[in-house]
C-alpha cells in the first residue's frame, strides 16, 4: 500500500546554505576569489563524509518515498538486509540497508515497492546507501507476492496449527471489538450480535482499518486488551473490517500483526471482508469468519436455538424421569411379587412354628396338666422357705382358684 509521495522535486541542501540552481556566473565567483582570497580549510575523509550526512540529514526523508524495483535482494547474518532499488527506464540504482525486524513483509527481486528512510554515507566503504525504515510493495501482483511469501514463512512456524487453536465461550460476557466506528464492519457486527443474544458487554478499540496508522492501532489494542487484569480482560476479541484488495487488507497481513493474534492470551475471532477475502490473521485466528456479521453469529448463540435446546432438555429429562419410574416402578412390583410368592410362606411358616413353642410353655397348659400356681402377696412361690407355716397362700389351678392355710412344711 502506498504511503506517501514519491520524491519529484530536487532539493539542494548543505548545513545551513542553500545552493540555488542558477548561481552567480563563474567569472563572477572567481573574481571575488581573486579580489578576497581565503585560506583553503584541510579536512579529513571522515570529517568530510561527516559534513555530507549532516547536509543528507537536512533533507525532509519523512516527507516523501522512493518508489522501483528491487535487485540483488540479500539477508547477511540472519539480521542485516541489502538490496538495490532501480528505476526501470532510467537503469538508476539506489543502495539500501536495513535489518530483518524493520522488514515486515517478505519480499524478493523483481518486487516493485516504495521505500521510506534516511539517506547516508558509510565511512567504511564510502558509499551512499538509503538506510530504509519501512518497506511497502505496490501493485496488486507484488502485493500478492509478498503475501504468499509471508504465508508460506507463517506456515513454516506453525501459526496457522489447528491443534493450538483454542475454542470460544458458549456465552461470552464480555467482547473486545478491533475495527474503525465509521467501518460498515462495526454496525453489521453489533446488529447481529443484538439479535442474537443479550446482556454482553462490548469494549470497543476504534482503530484505522487501513492506512499508516492501521498497524500501530491493531498492535496497540492487542496490547491493551492482553494487559487488563482477569476481572477486566474480555472473554474473547474480534478483529475485523469490511472487504477491499491485497492493498486495502494490508494491515491484516502484516506480520507484527499476525503474530500479535497468535501471541494474544485471549482467544481471536478474525472477520475480514467478504467470503471471498481472506488475510493471514484469519489464518492465525483462533476462529475464522467470513464476514463482519459471521463474526458475530460465530461468538454468540441464538436465542430462539437457545430457547429451543432448553425445551428439548428438558423432554428429554422428563422422558427419562419417567423410564426411569417405569423401571423402578416393575422392579417394586417384580420384588413384591417374588416376596409374597417366595417369603410370605417362609414367615408364616416360622409364625407357625413360633406358636407352637409359645403353646407348649403357656402355663395354662401346664396347669390343665393338674399344676397348679401358688402365690403369696402376689408373689409366685418358688421356695418353701419364703412361706411361714400359718401363711395363707393363694392356689391357680387350669380352672379356678382358692386360699389355703400352710400347715406343714417340708424342705426337700
Amino acid at each position: 500500500m502506498a504511503f506517501g509521495s514519491v520524491l519529484s522535486t530536487t532539493i539542494f541542501y548543505r548545513s545551513n546554505l542553500i545552493f540555488t540552481k542558477n548561481p552567480k556566473p563563474r567569472t563572477q565567483n572567481l573574481k571575488a576569489r581573486t579580489q578576497n582570497p581565503k585560506p583553503i580549510r584541510t579536512i579529513s575523509v571522515s570529517e568530510f563524509i561527516q559534513l555530507i550526512n549532516e547536509t543528507l540529514r537536512l533533507i525532509p526523508s519523512q516527507e516523501f518515498v522512493v518508489e522501483g524495483e528491487i535487485s540483488d535482494f540479500r539477508i547477511a547474518q540472519d539480521k542485516w538486509i541489502s538490496f538495490d532499488l532501480k528505476d526501470e527506464k532510467e537503469e538508476s540504482v539506489l543502495k539500501c540497508f536495513m535489518t530483518t525486524w524493520q522488514l515486515r513483509v517478505q519480499i524478493e527481486d523483481g518486487m516493485r515497492v516504495q521505500v521510506r528512510g534516511v539517506p547516508k554515507v558509510y565511512e567504511r566503504y564510502g558509499q551512499f546507501k538509503m538506510n530504509v525504515q519501512e518497506v511497502v510493495p505496490v501493485g496488486e501482483g507484488a502485493l500478492k507476492r509478498a503475501y504468499e511469501l509471508l504465508k508460506k514463512k507463517l506456515e513454516a512456524e506453525g501459526l496457522f496449527n489447528v491443534s493450538r487453536k483454542r475454542s470460544l465461550p458458549r456465552f461470552p460476557k464480555r467482547i473486545g471489538l478491533i475495527t474503525s466506528r465509521d467501518a460498515a464492519a462495526y454496525g453489521d457486527f453489533l446488529k447481529i450480535l443484538n439479535n442474537r443474544w443479550g446482556g454482553i458487554q462490548v469494549f470497543h478499540a476504534n482503530i484505522h482499518v487501513q492506512g499508516r496508522e492501521a498497524v500501530s492501532d491493531i498492535l496497540g489494542a492487542f496490547a491493551y486488551f492482553n494487559e487488563l487484569s482477569d476481572d477486566e480482560c474480555p472473554d474473547v476479541l474480534v478483529l475485523t473490517r469490511g472487504g477491499g484488495g491485497l492493498e486495502d487488507l494490508h494491515a491484516f497481513n502484516d506480520e507484527s500483526v499476525a503474530r500479535a493474534v497468535f501471541g494474544s492470551k485471549i482467544p481471536v475471532v478474525c472477520g475480514v471482508g467478504h467470503e471471498r477475502d481472506e488475510s493471514l490473521c484469519d489464518f492465525v485466528a483462533d476462529v475464522r469468519a467470513s464476514t463482519p456479521s459471521n463474526a458475530a453469529e460465530r461468538i454468540v448463540p441464538n436465542r430462539e436455538e437457545v430457547h429451543y435446546e432448553i425445551e428439548m432438555m428438558l423432554n428429554h429429562a422428563e422422558d427419562k424421569l419417567k423410564e426411569v419410574l417405569t423401571r423402578r416402578s416393575f422392579l417394586i412390583e417384580r420384588a413384591v411379587n417374588a416376596f409374597g410368592r417366595v417369603w410370605i410362606p417362609l414367615l408364616r411358616e416360622r409364625i407357625e412354628n413360633f406358636e407352637k413353642i409359645l403353646r407348649q410353655l403357656d402355663p395354662k397348659r401346664v396347669l390343665a396338666r393338674g399344676y397348679g400356681i401358688i402365690t403369696s402377696n402376689g408373689q409366685v412361690l418358688k421356695d418353701v422357705s419364703s412361706i411361714e407355716i400359718g401363711a395363707i397362700v393363694g392356689v391357680q389351678l387350669a380352672k379356678g382358684s382358692f386360699e389355703s392355710y400352710v400347715t406343714k412344711k417340708e424342705n426337700n
